[in-house]
């Protein structure tokens, strides 16, 4: 496809269709790069929870990693103490 480059500020872009964002997967942010004389445009895909695991890992290797049951039961009320049912 064929498109016009336009001004933008002091930059310049194109108008990409919304069917061609839709079949890559870009929705808000892309990966620019420059390889070859072509521009290329990569969707990023964010993973929920990436890295969770070494960052666990690193809080069990320095005791960071222990429940808080017993520092927060000090700040319960009448009602967890007395009217909930556990």
């Amino acid at each position: 496809m064929k498109v016009k480059i336009i001004k933008i500020g002091n930059s310049k872009g194109i108008r990409i269709p919304k069917v061609y964002l839709r079949q890559t997967g870009i929705d808000e942010e892309v990966n620019l790069e420059v390889k070859d004389n072509q521009i290329i445009l990569e969707p990023i895909k964010y993973k929920p929870r990436n890295g969770w695991n070494v960052a666990f890992a690193k809080m069990g290797e320095i005791g960071d990693d222990k429940l808080l049951e017993e520092s927060t039961s000090v700040n319960q009320s009448s009602f967890d103490e007395i009217d909930w049912e556990w």
